[in-house]
């Protein structure tokens, strides 16, 4: 028996939307420990003998510290064989993927990692938003919305300064701050996007400006999990030009 662990990014949500090879890791999994997943069909992927265990982490609902996840994938592999460790959207983007694969190469395990498609590009591209585009935006941020002591990071003020497309991930509960930010920085009529459960069914889209969003999104109760984008190429989706088509025609 081998010890191995696999790090596998499960994608947005769509269950159309993992990929192949991470499929085939599922198969052949001995153990999945798997987080708080928008799809959880993907876990039928899995032998049945495997032991699945749910170690998601939520808001308010921690079942597991990232030290005991740590210390479970270490000892599944070394008493059940291979171990897929399956995480939301891709495992190095906001997932502590490499804080698991580090842990687990002390212990002579043997570590494979499997990319995902990030919610961070994936959700925009669903919904037809490009984050780049030559006439628009030539680069994009991807920012988390808050850091380990819960305060905004400070990426964001720099990011609100440029030209940039920014899309901010777990960011809902600091809005307020994230628009003081941006506005702070003369962007109060730039166009934003809010996209809850991206390229689920139940996914829900709300799509302002700067300066009007916050009662749009408390009109739709749009909330967590959502990917905020930010930056002019929001304005070329349909819903956000039938809102402002009018203005847009006397620029």
């Amino acid at each position: 028996m081998q010890s191995k662990l696999t790090l596998v990014g499960a994608g947005p949500g769509d269950s159309e939307l993992i990929t192949l090879k991470a499929i085939k890791a599922l198969q052949g999994a001995d153990v999945v420990l798997y987080d708080a997943l928008a799809n959880d069909s993907f876990l039928e992927y899995a032998p049945s003998h495997a032991v699945k265990i749910n170690v998601g982490k939520r808001k308010g609902q921690h079942s597991f510290k990232q030290d005991e996840i740590n210390k479970l994938i270490v000892d599944s592999a070394l008493e059940h064989g291979h171990v897929v460790r399956l995480k939301g959207g891709d495992p190095f983007v906001f997932g502590r993927g490499y804080e698991e694969l580090e842990y687990a190469k002390k212990f002579d395990i043997a570590t494979e990692v499997i990319p995902g498609v990030s919610s961070s590009i994936g959700v925009a591209a669903s919904v037809q938003i490009p984050i780049t585009h030559r006439d628009i935006a030539r680069s994009f941020w991807v920012v988390t919305g808050h850091t380990n002591d819960g305060s905004l990071p400070l990426d964001i003020d720099l990011a609100a300064q440029s030209s940039a497309t920014v899309v901010i991930l777990m960011g809902m509960s600091k809005l307020q701050e994230i628009l003081g930010i941006f506005d702070k920085h003369g962007k109060s009529t730039t166009p934003i996007a809010i996209i809850q459960n991206g390229t689920m069914e139940n996914q829900k889209s709300v799509f302002g400006r700067i300066c009007d969003i916050n009662s749009k999104v408390n009109e739709s109760q749009v909330t967590n999990p959502a990917v905020i984008i930010i930056g002019e190429v929001v304005s070329l989706h349909p819903e956000y030009l039938e809102q402002y088509v009018a203005e847009l025609t006397k620029q």
